[in-house]
């Protein structure tokens, strides 16, 4: 009989801290370790491989009692997974700062970092699984959709269907990839290793079906491209034996990406030749065997990928290293395919657009639904917005506390948080509503091999602007705030910051949310104008961002 802990979020309107800051960073800890959220609850391990939610239980427990008892003028410090210590502030400061995964740049690789792991020293944050807001599979959904509507917009006429996409990865993050492509009308063929997570998406309907062999699962989503049909067909395989095979059969997709946690080939990669169980001996036996052969394995993976491109395949990186591994591994062209950022997203990013998520702190499905109506309501002319909430209500599948996301702008994401505040201050909604957002966004990240990728100034590796962005919100009064290394793509390769604010229906949370909400999209706007694009410059004058210099000289207009 099993003897692991069940966490979950608490509900109601009833808080056990003092602050509604204190009691939704709690409650998001917690949601983060739902066994409907999780992925390896038990070692509270959140998604991505070893994206944790704290570092050990004793440190879980800690944090949870410190938030329960902390004064509202209070900050607790937390130093990757560990409270450290509990500081007087003020009441408009954040109730939590949070540094995970952080290491000198000198010492920053993941040899390093797993040996000071070892130690009990530092755990992986991941992105939004060490800052507390992730929502479930939910929380890439919308920005994966967003890339699959312009892979549609920019290849096949604004339109995926009687085109089928070859992926890999039904993780996380990675499980998003189906429901994406079948929004946009496409059909999607995905390899994933670990039959509980191909399950896992079935049963959260971000999965039409499970194949029972490669062969009966690409007839039947070739067969649903031929018709026009928006189909997503699992199949349990490795995708480092199942890309080389389809491109020696001849097959030709129409897309291909991959999703597969590449970026930790520990944790997160599987080697093939090999089935999961005797994987996971290996992993523990001999690690350093296991990731010799898992970086090989990213190489075929990554082989494949380049031989799909050439053979006229749309092929873009989703952002989680393989690449990167695969060059480490002696493919050298690995990055003549571009990631999905520099290929299809940087114009929203240089506009502020980007990720905005939200959870329910009262549990209460009648709370999401008043904040999806309050968000129709307010952007009554946004096609895309409108198409997608209708979407996201009637094919997600929550998971933990009820949640939604959208992509909203710069001038925005403040007007959607004050109208939640206000529903919450006239007692429509049960209890206080958390915001965030993920950790890639326009101004929060520094990552040469996805967000930052191919900047027109050469600024790739700059990593003072998530630094700044974090110390932004900190001055704005966001209710936590964090800054992370490593994130998606791993130890070495990012610098990435991640805020909350809650909106509780008073005055002083209507000034955290007004300042946080414009100035965190702020941060990116002038990220990209600073790096020289059009489209940034422009929004900075139409919005009056005010930029003391501008860039010297104006490169060339951006194209994709």
């Amino acid at each position: 009989m099993s003897t692991a802990r069940v966490v979950r979020a608490p509900r109601g309107p009833d808080r056990s801290a003092r602050t509604w800051g204190a009691e939704g960073a709690l409650r998001m800890l917690h949601n983060n370790l739902d066994p409907e959220v999780a992925e390896r609850p038990e070692d509270l391990v959140v998604y991505g491989g070893s994206g944790k939610a704290a570092r050990d239980w004793r440190s879980f427990d800690a944090i949870v009692e410190t938030l329960r008892t902390m004064g509202p003028e209070d900050t607790l410090l937390v130093q990757s997974g560990k409270p450290v210590g509990v500081l007087r502030t003020h009441d408009l400061a954040p109730r939590v700062l949070i540094a995970n995964s952080n290491l000198v740049p000198k010492w920053a690789t993941p040899e390093h970092f797993r040996e000071l792991e070892a130690l009990g020293l530092t755990m992986y944050g991941q992105m939004t699984a060490g800052s507390w807001i992730y929502i479930g599979t939910q929380g890439i959904l919308q920005g994966t959709y967003a890339t699959f509507g312009e892979v549609a917009n920019q290849h096949f006429g604004g339109n995926l269907a009687g085109r089928w996409v070859l992926t890999a990865g039904l993780g996380g993050m990675g499980g998003a990839q189906p429901l994406a492509v079948t929004g946009n009308g496409g059909a999607a063929l995905c390899i994933e290793v670990d039959p509980w997570r191909a399950r896992r998406r079935l049963d959260h309907g971000y999965l039409d079906e499970i194949a029972d062999s490669l062969d009966g699962g690409l007839a039947r989503v070739q067969q649903a491209a031929s018709d026009g049909r928006a189909v997503s067909v699992g199949v349990v395989a490795n995708a480092a034996d199942v890309f080389p095979e389809l491109v020696r059969r001849g097959v030709h997709p129409d897309v291909v990406t991959d999703q597969t946690s590449a970026h930790d080939a520990l944790n997160g990669y599987v080697p093939n030749g090999m089935t999961l169980d005797e994987a996971i001996e290996l992993r523990a036996a001999k690690p350093n065997e296991y990731l010799d052969r898992s970086t090989a394995a990213m190489a075929l993976h990554c082989r494949a990928m380049l031989d799909f491109q050439a053979a006229g395949s749309v092929v873009f990186d989703y952002g989680n290293g393989l690449r990167g591994q695969a060059k480490d591994a002696g493919v050298t062209n690995a990055f003549d395919y571009p990631g999905f950022v520099v290929a299809y997203i940087r114009p929203l990013f240089a506009r502020g657009a980007g990720p905005f998520r939200w959870a329910c702190l009262s549990g209460d499905d009648a709370d999401l639904a008043a904040t999806d109506d309050a968000v129709l309501a307010a952007f009554p002319d946004d096609d895309p917005l409108q198409r997608w909430v209708r979407f996201a209500r009637e094919k997600v599948k929550g998971q933990g506390l009820p949640s939604r996301i959208c992509w909203l702008g710069y001038g925005e994401r403040h007007i959607a948080g004050l109208a939640f505040d206000d529903l919450v201050a006239r007692g429509v909604l049960r209890a206080p509503v958390a915001i965030g957002r993920d950790h890639l966004d326009s101004g929060s990240v520094a990552s040469p091999e996805r967000e930052t990728e191919g900047m027109r100034d050469g600024s790739d590796a700059i990593a003072d602007w998530p630094l700044l962005n974090a110390l932004v919100n900190t001055a704005s009064g966001a209710s936590w705030v964090s800054i992370h290394h490593g994130g998606g793509v791993g130890i070495g390769k990012s610098i990435h910051a991640g805020l909350v604010v809650v909106a509780e229906g008073t005055d002083l949370s209507r000034r955290r949310l007004e300042l946080v909400l414009t100035n965190d999209p702020a941060t990116g706007v002038i990220r990209h104008a600073d790096a020289g694009y059009e489209i940034a410059l422009d929004t900075a004058r139409d919005v009056g961002v005010r930029m003391p210099l501008e860039p010297a000289t104006k490169p060339p207009t951006w194209q994709a």
